[in-house]
């Protein structure tokens, strides 16, 4: 039999590097990986430069294709050099006309975003998702399953309208061992630790200077640091820090996951790395309702979420082979 071919469609470095992981678990498979990608008239606008401070391009596209090349990875871009058996991908908000001929898992990349009015309006007037953001995760209903992090958030697609029966509890990658994050070489301890967010860079409002002020609030005593979203205008944003926080440390660069290990007290809005602090058992403060987000924190499993997932995968498989291989394809092939 001929070997499967798979590909992988990465993203931000988190939704690749998930990518990646999963794609260990699949010896004997001819693998493949693309950065996101669109067609259309999005594909237009990307081309255009138009859609740079997306994953379609910039430099979430770039570190994308550093990281391929580096690990040395089979690159497919778009999918356009052969047909797969099996696509993996960690969002729907775009779904490529050339995917959906083939075996669909989504994964989930994270937190998503709170349900606004630009949610419902996507619901109820039939937009565009990505006009949503990630808030929207899911409802496509493109995907043959659905990988997600936890039963809590399974509960929360479904109560979105995902269908229940596409859904698989397995945890996530890059979020399913925080504890790996304790043994680190990152200099400092016992600070509060705040997590920016991109929000500006993607056309969202933040009053950023009334979020220093919170933070400091909270800080109280402690050190203060600063880690910024690796989409963030960085000059921008430590103009500000050093204007309301002066004595605040500001890194543009660096494991996230090990600050947050070091760390006493973990600020954030509406970030996944909430969840690394909540797994740590840090004391949190979230622009989301704790409770719901305690119950959402994805599955401990001591890192073997890219394992589960991949075994939903060599089950689309298996489940696609015995359907071609059934007396009852042979017969309906055969014309008689």
């Amino acid at each position: 039999m001929r070997k499967h071919n798979i590909l992988f469609i990465g993203g931000s470095l988190n939704q690749t590097t998930m990518m990646y992981e999963i794609s260990k678990y699949f010896d004997g498979c001819n693998c493949y990986f693309s950065p996101f990608y669109s067609d259309g008239y999005i594909e237009f606008f990307r081309n255009s430069g138009l859609l740079e401070f997306t994953v379609l391009g910039g430099q979430f596209k770039r570190k994308t294709e550093k990281f391929l090349i580096e690990k040395k990875l089979e690159i497919d871009y778009q999918g356009k050099e052969r047909n797969y058996d099996l696509i993996f991908t960690c969002s729907d908000l775009i779904v490529p006309e050339n995917i959906k001929k083939s075996s669909l898992i989504l994964v989930q990349e994270g937190m998503t975003d709170p349900e606004n009015l630009m949610y419902y309006l996507v619901k109820w007037l039939g937009l565009p998702r990505y006009l949503a953001s990630t808030s929207t995760t899911g409802l496509s209903d493109a995907y043959d399953k659905f990988c997600v992090a936890s039963e809590g958030y399974r509960d929360l697609f479904i109560s979105k309208g995902v269908n229940p029966a596409k859904i698989e509890v397995t945890g996530i990658p890059n979020f399913d061992d925080c504890k790996q994050y304790l043994n680190n070489k990152f200099p400092f301890k016992n600070y509060v630790l705040v997590a920016t967010s991109d929000a500006r860079e993607t056309f969202k409002y933040e009053n950023r200077k009334k979020f220093i002020f919170e933070a400091l609030e909270l800080a109280g005593n402690k050190p203060l640091i600063f880690k910024l979203h690796p989409n963030e205008n960085s000059h921008r944003a430590i103009n500000e820090i050093k204007k309301y926080a002066p004595a605040a440390l500001v890194f543009t660069d660096g494991n996230i996951n090990e600050m947050i290990a070091n760390c006493d007290v973990l600020v954030t809005k509406y970030s996944s790395v909430v969840y690394v602090g909540l797994a740590l058992g840090k004391q949190v403060y979230s622009y989301f309702n704790l409770e719901d987000l305690k119950k959402m924190t994805p599955i401990q499993n001591g890192g073997r979420s890219a394992a589960n997932i991949a075994a939903v995968g060599r089950n689309l498989l298996e489940q696609n082979r015995e359907a071609i291989y059934s007396p009852n394809t042979f017969y309906q092939l055969s014309g008689a």
